[in-house]
C-alpha cells in the first residue's frame, strides 16, 4: 500500500504540474471569459488544464472515479478511489494576471483524502503530500511553522470582508484582533505558505471539496492542521481553516 502511494503521489506531482504549463499558455494574455450558473467565471484555460488532467487520468486509471469542478463526477459511485480536481484554483486572480493561483490535484481512498499536489505554475512552486510519505516543496521536504502563537502569527485569508455573510463575522474579528499580522493571499496559496511555513493560519469562510481535497494530505503531512471552523479536519465541511498545529488550540478557542 505504501508504495501504491508512492506511486500515485509522484503521478499527481506530474499531472499537476504539466497542467500548470497549460495555463501558463493563457496566462496574461486575451482571455474570453464565461460565466457558470452560480456567476463565477471559467475560461478556455480551466477547461483545458481540466481535459488534460481527465484523460491522464482515464488512462492511467481507468478504474478510477475522477470529480472536477468544470466537468462533474464520471466513473462509479463506488470507485475505491476518487480523484478530486481544480483545474484552476483562483480564477478571478488568473484572469487578472495575478500570479496566486493554482492547479490542484486531489485523490480520495474510501473517502479519505490520502494524496494531494497543488501547483502554483506562474510562482513555479508545487507542493505535494502522501498520507504517510511527508511533504514536500519543489522537491524537498517541507514542514510547517513552530511559531507557538496567534499574536507572533500572519493570518492570510481568500476572503477579507464580509463575513456576516457566512455567520462568521464575529469570530473573524477576532482572529484579526489577536493575530499579528493579517494578509488577503489567498485561495491554495494561503494554505501552502501554512505548509511551508510562511504563514501560521488560512482561512475560509467557504469553499468546495475541490479546493480542499489536495489541502487536507498536504497540510497534515507537513505538520499542521486542515479543518473545518469546527476544529473537525474534513474536506467536505464547505469552509476551511489550517493551521501551523501550534496555534490550533488557541485559534479554536477563540473562535468555538
Amino acid at each position: 500500500m505504501a508504495d501504491e502511494l508512492r506511486e500515485l503521489l509522484d503521478f499527481a506531482h506530474q499531472i499537476a504540474w504539466q497542467a500548470g504549463k497549460i495555463t501558463l499558455r493563457y496566462f496574461q494574455g486575451e482571455l474570453a471569459i464565461d460565466r457558470k450558473a452560480d456567476e463565477s467565471p471559467v475560461t478556455v484555460a480551466d477547461r483545458e488544464s481540466e481535459a488534460f488532467l481527465r484523460a491522464a487520468i482515464s488512462a492511467r486509471y481507468p478504474d478510477h472515479a475522477i470529480l472536477g469542478e468544470e466537468e462533474g463526477l464520471t466513473g462509479g459511485e463506488g470507485a475505491t478511489y476518487r480523484w478530486i480536481l481544480d483545474p484552476i484554483d483562483g480564477t478571478k486572480t488568473f484572469v487578472r494576471g495575478v500570479p496566486l493561483y493554482g492547479v490542484m490535484v486531489g485523490l480520495l481512498r474510501e473517502g479519505q483524502p490520502v494524496v494531494g499536489a497543488v501547483n502554483v505554475p506562474a510562482m513555479g512552486e508545487v507542493v505535494y503530500a502522501a498520507k504517510g510519505h511527508g511533504c514536500w516543496w519543489n522537491g524537498r521536504p517541507c514542514r510547517v511553522s513552530q511559531v507557538p502563537s496567534l499574536g507572533e502569527g500572519l493570518v492570510v485569508a481568500t476572503v477579507a470582508h464580509r463575513y456576516e455573510r457566512y455567520g462568521k463575522a464575529e469570530r473573524f474579528q477576532r482572529i484579526l484582533e489577536a493575530c499579528g499580522l493579517f494578509r488577503t493571499w489567498g485561495d491554495c496559496y494561503g494554505y501552502l505558505l501554512v505548509a511551508t511555513g510562511r504563514a501560521e493560519v488560512a482561512l475560509d469562510p467557504a469553499m468546495n471539496i475541490w479546493d480542499a481535497a489536495a489541502l487536507l494530505p498536504i497540510l497534515e503531512e507537513a505538520g499542521g492542521t486542515f479543518t473545518d471552523w469546527q476544529g473537525v479536519a474534513t474536506v467536505e465541511g464547505n469552509e476551511a481553516i489550517s493551521t501551523n498545529g501550534a496555534v490550533f488550540k488557541e485559534l479554536m478557542e477563540l473562535i468555538k
